[in-house]
């Protein structure tokens, strides 16, 4: 079908079969004031967008929901289906077109389910607009109901003789960095905004991210560039009134030009004031030469030498000739690392190592990152050469996550520049090698890699330290997995050390000794020897009971993540499971898992503990500080005080029901108890209990044991009420702590004083056990003092029923307790109640346990 009559009148028809509507009747003010431009509405009648033109597709936003055709003219169509659908990321759309596609009339681009538009989305209304109004005159609309691919849904003439283009002389003004805020970036109305004032000024201007720029005064245009929330830009103007546009279009951004939900965030060039104190704060620095401080991260003493690792650069290549030769190159490079992530993971899960294959998962996800690819493929159509824009896309990219205020985002930084140089190194030909260290190595690095650290042998590396990263890291989860002791965020003087230096490493205390005396060095090997003695020791007791010398028993169980801890149990003398931490199941994966994919991991884990062993499994424990890209909460500004634990599981009973079910099905092959976490209230309980007794009444199951975690000071305030409802309470310390101090326990400064032995923490412990025995209920703790050497007496002696531990912890556990009295623990813990500070428990315990 023609759509241009002569030169000049051009006829649009319908993509999709409906009724018409104007404009101005449309209820969101950015379309009906015509900002983004000048077309007609359809309320659709089917789920397929069709192009109402012949012409190139230019943008097809991320979220599938908008996508633009540019006829010949140069005129741009913009098609947006329904109204606020941005915020559904996708779902219910199916795109059927990719960007650089050339259509003609009638051409599917997106085909999208109507029903779930209707009952998700603001409205279904789809909107046709000419963004390009400056090349248009006299539009006329029709009305009544079109037909997809048949009616005329508006005409155009389109202006004739050269265009007056924007001032280009006059001075040239940039904005300082813009930290996007908009929670679902800039997409139409943020961007029709932002085209709409930027048209009022004479200079041209531009919006850059990266080595990417829009034309700032227009929509498509913008939506093109992906601007997304957290993303950095930068407006820079040239003309008459650049400086006055520059000042008016840096403040709109930065207050979210409109959107809703926008926490205004600028981000200069040079840091803000809130970015540095969102940023990891260093540790002090140390005025005697001979120690650094750095922030523990994976607990040990190492005794060695330092040995520095330095990551050499990769010489590219900056410009290629054929731009089709370097695509070909590059998606060869792309597909060969994911294979080689792959089977990395299968090789990790074959050995029953599913942490480690977790990391890995994400870095293949990492390779799947649409913005990071186009970043590359675009600079790939300039010319650049392949090497050279991969690396280009993945530093830029990882800088960008580097500097977010979010500390576990920040940290992902490293996992992109792991994965990157993988992929680097495909395409430049440089083949990846092990590195070699020396026996008894203390390794320095401003950063290590995860694929790095992941083959460390233990034998002789001693430990490391990093002057980037943190506790949460990937590196010092897999330092932690490994037992190698390791520091991050060292004193930076850290890199200048020279190779060969002797050093003792503290990983739990967050020192760096260096040039140690011979006595330093024997006295710290007397109490490694002494250490490991006592732990064969432990070991070699541990499947005797846990009895105080006075004859009181306490339960020791494992906090486990998974079948390959499940599987050490018996060996270390638990006596089950306290705690199994389904995330596992859920993380660093692009989809949740099925039923029958959480029934047999759970009924490996059931089978694995035994028949007469507990297996207490917590349902999903998301939000806060883990998250899910699938399962998505928008973004709050106090995420702890949020939608986490059993809220999100309420919120989205169809992933608690499913999870219910499996567990409820494996619960035929052990001792299967369910707890819920973060339990504030007892509606939450009881909502949650209805669900899993429809669930347990569906699958004809007998029922099982119900549990909470207290993790919120209002429950342990009120366990006399809980424990008419549930079953048994399990204590999460970590959680307990941080509510009731009001501090987060990942705060760069405030960790330190996230003490579970706070005297206010105790407090709420020992309420919590009295409500619960006074209601015939017991009492465990499955939170980070359960091992802790000073807390276990007074947690004995508050009456707690179970320690729930890491499993390494299980066998000096044990052993502790059969060494002490009840009757001595229970005046330690009075002692306790009335101290005034953490410090003050420690000494009365490290008095009373001489």
């Amino acid at each position: 079908m023609f759509n241009q009559d002569d030169h000049s009148r051009t006829v649009i028809i319908a993509p999709l079969s409906g009724e018409l509507v104007p404009l101005e009747r449309v209820s969101d003010p950015v379309f009906s004031q015509k900002m983004v431009g000048d077309g007609i509405a359809i309320d659709p009648l089917d789920g397929v967008l069709r192009s109402p033109c012949d012409g190139k597709i230019t943008q097809l936003h991320s979220a599938s929901h908008a996508v633009t055709v540019q006829m010949m003219n140069g005129v741009e169509i913009l098609m947006h289906i329904g109204l606020d659908t941005v915020s559904l990321k996708g779902q219910g759309f199916s795109p059927k077109v990719k960007e650089g596609d050339q259509v003609t009339t009638g051409t599917p681009l997106i085909e999208f389910d109507l029903d779930y538009l209707a009952t998700n989305a603001k409205s279904a209304l789809t909107l046709v607009v000419v963004t390009t109004t400056e090349k248009i005159d006299s539009l006329t609309q029709a009305s009544g109901m079109v037909a997809a691919g048949q009616n005329p849904i508006f005409t155009f003439i389109c202006k004739g003789g050269a265009e007056t283009a924007p001032s280009a002389s006059g001075e040239r003004v940039a904005s300082d960095a813009i930290l996007v805020p908009n929670p679902a970036g800039l997409h139409a109305r943020p961007a029709a905004v932002l085209a709409n004032v930027a048209r009022s000024y004479r200079s041209d201007i531009r919006l850059h991210r990266g080595e990417n720029q829009a034309n700032a005064k227009s929509v498509t245009s913008i939506m093109a560039l992906d601007v997304r929330q957290g993303a950095r830009v930068i407006v820079i103007a040239q003309g008459v009134d650049a400086a006055e546009a520059i000042a008016k279009l840096s403040g709109l951004l930065q207050q979210g030009l409109g959107d809703e939900g926008c926490k205004p965030a600028a981000a200069p060039a040079s840091a803000t004031k809130d970015e540095v104190a969102a940023a990891p704060t260093r540790p002090r620095q140390s005025d005697e030469p001979n120690l650094l401080f750095g922030v523990a991260a994976s607990p040990g003493l190492g005794v060695g030498n330092i040995f520095q690792v330095r990551h050499g650069e990769i010489a590219v290549t900056e410009n290629a000739d054929n731009p089709d030769d370097e695509r070909k190159l590059f998606s060869a490079a792309m597909e060969r690392a994911k294979g080689q992530l792959g089977a990395l993971q299968s090789q990790l899960q074959a050995g029953n190592d599913p942490a480690k294959a977790a990391i890995f998962a994400a870095h293949s996800e990492l390779l799947e990152d649409p913005e990071l690819v186009d970043i590359a493929t675009s600079s790939i159509a300039k010319g650049k050469s392949a090497p050279f824009a991969w690396r280009s896309a993945f530093t830029l990219h990882a800088e960008r996550l580097a500097g977010m205020p979010n500390q576990l985002l920040a940290q992902r930084a490293n996992d992109l520049r792991d994965v990157g140089g993988r992929v680097l190194e495909l395409l430049a030909g440089v083949e990846r090698k092990k590195p070699v260290y020396p026996a008894e190595a203390v390794l320095i690095a401003e950063d290590l890699l995860p694929s790095d650290t992941a083959s460390l042998d233990r034998q002789c590396i001693m430990g490391f330290c990093t002057t980037r990263g943190g506790a949460t890291s990937h590196v010092a989860i897999l330092a932690r997995s490994l037992g190698i002791p390791a520091l991050a965020g060292m004193e930076p003087r850290a890199l200048d050390l020279p190779n060969g230096t002797p050093v003792i490493l503290d990983g739990g205390g967050g020192t760096l000794r260096l040039n140690p005396s011979t006595a330093e060095i024997e006295h710290v090997r007397r109490e490694q020897r002494a250490a490991e003695a006592k732990r064969q020791e432990n070991l070699a007791r541990a499947h005797e009971p846990a009895i105080t010398l006075d004859g009181h028993r306490i339960e020791v169980v494992a906090n486990i993540g998974g079948l390959r801890d499940a599987q050490q149990i018996e060996g270390l003398g638990g006596e089950g499971v306290g705690l199994l931490r389904t995330e596992f199941l859920f993380m660093e994966r692009s989809s949740a898992p099925s039923e029958e994919e959480q029934f047999e991991a759970y009924k490996a884990i059931a089978q694995t503990v035994g028949p007469n062993r507990p297996l207490i499994i917590r349902t999903l424990d998301v939000g806060g500080d883990k998250a899910l890209a699938y399962l998505p909460i928008p973004a709050e500004d106090n995420p702890f005080l949020g939608e986490r634990g059993i809220r999100v599981g309420l919120d989205r009973p169809e992933v608690l029901r499913t999870q219910l079910r499996a567990i409820l099905r494996a619960s035929a092959f052990g001792k299967v108890m369910i707890m819920f976490p973060m339990i504030a209230t007892l509606a939450e309980l009881r909502d949650a209990k209805a669900i899993l007794c429809e669930e347990t009444a569906r699958l004809g199951v007998p029922a099982v044991r119900i549990g909470i975690m207290v993790e919120i000071p209002a429950t342990a305030v009120m366990a006399p009420q809980f424990a008419k409802e549930a079953d048994f309470f399990s204590i999460g310390s970590n959680d307990l702590t941080q509510y009731t101090l009001a501090m987060d326990r990942g705060h760069p400064k405030l960790a330190p004083h996230v003490d579970g032995l706070n005297p206010a923490v105790l407090a709420l412990i020992a309420q919590s056990v009295k409500g619960a025995h006074a209601g015939g209920k017991w009492v465990g703790v499955c939170g980070g003092i359960a091992a802790d050497v000073h807390a276990v007496p007074i947690l004995v002696g508050l009456g707690i029923d179970e320690l729930s531990v890491s499993l390494p912890a299980i066998p000096a556990v044990k052993a502790q307790i059969r060494s002490l009295r009840l009757t001595v623990c229970q005046q330690i813990a009075q002692k306790a109640l009335d101290c005034d500070t953490g410090a003050e428990v420690r000494a009365i315990v490290s008095k009373a346990t001489e």
